[in-house]
């Protein structure tokens, strides 16, 4: 791990996995904006900041997935860290229940056991209506970018800098990526169109790059998403079952299932996909035997 200038007083430690930016209060207080996987990422962020003297101070979240919140608790124990996070967000990781109603399709025990990390409070709650926030005395600027996740904010530094966290993601990412996640499909792409208009001086992607321009960067993330849901679509043939949709685009997708954690998480990637193509007309549910199934409509995909 390694820390970089982007400008001013905001930096970002390259995990290897993503880039976590900070600002820097003074020379011993920082505001993080998310705080990296508690598995793997812990001890390498908490020894580099300890490293250069650095005590975290505020945490402003994009969102609450555990490679951006997983070490929330940890500094809010650790050095009473002042957290920040939108609202809608907030009370998901206000009790294992709530976490459980945004982990929908695993079991109570399976969200305490690998999200049970996630639980905190949050200081500073975050409304949709809201676009600057003050953190320890430090203005930030906050634009809404839902779909990736509920309640998606991007955040932008007093020096200008925008972190996009996963509202969009980068070429190398793009390169590898068999079905990246969005939580509503839909939302996700009107809040990538919402990105054309803001204009900063530097921009980061979570995962993973730092960039001076990002308007290329936004098409080619719209394109890449909406194909991915068209490889999907050109799979349905007649009338299937979700199952039998999600096994065939594993297939098609060459994605190995060997645990049943793995399934969930895929199974979380494939429906935002399906649920698209059902939110743009492209598909539409029957019900056939007892069974919900569904067939194409045959119109262009939006």
């Amino acid at each position: 791990m390694e820390i970089m200038k982007v400008k001013g007083n905001t930096y970002c430690i390259d995990t290897g996995m993503s880039y976590i930016p900070f600002y820097k209060i003074n020379d011993e207080e920082v505001i993080m904006m998310d705080t990296g996987w508690a598995k793997g990422e812990r001890e390498g962020i908490v020894g580099l900041l300890e490293g250069n003297g650095f005590r975290v101070a505020g945490i402003i979240n994009s969102h609450v997935h555990i490679d951006h919140a997983g070490n929330n608790a940890y500094f809010k124990d650790k050095y009473n860290s002042v957290i920040v996070m939108s609202a809608y967000e907030a009370y998901f990781c206000s009790s294992l229940t709530n976490l459980k109603v945004y982990f929908r399709n695993r079991s109570l025990s399976e969200v305490e056991e690998h999200l049970g990390h996630l639980v905190c409070e949050t200081d500073i709650m975050v409304t949709e209506d809201q676009n600057k926030i003050y953190v320890c005395g430090v203005k930030f600027r906050i634009l809404h970018t839902p779909g990736h996740s509920p309640a998606h904010m991007c955040i932008i530094t007093p020096d200008d800098v925008a972190y996009l966290g996963d509202a969009l993601i980068s070429s190398d990412v793009m390169s590898g990526a068999k079905m990246p996640y969005a939580y509503i499909l839909k939302t996700d792409l009107e809040s990538k169109e919402k990105l054309y208009d803001l204009s900063c001086s530097r921009y980061i992607v979570a995962h993973k790059g730092i960039y001076d321009n990002i308007t290329k960067l936004i098409y080619d993330n719209i394109v890449f998403y909406k194909k991915r849901a068209k490889r999907i679509y050109d799979i349905i043939e007649g009338a299937m079952t979700k199952e039998e949709i999600f096994r065939a685009v594993t297939r098609e997708f060459s994605i190995t299932i060997n645990n049943s954690l793995k399934y969930a998480v895929i199974e979380r990637m494939f429906i935002s996909y399906l649920e698209y193509l059902q939110d743009t007309g492209m598909v539409e549910t029957v019900l056939d035997d007892g069974f919900m199934k569904y067939v194409k409509r045959e119109t262009d995909i939006a």
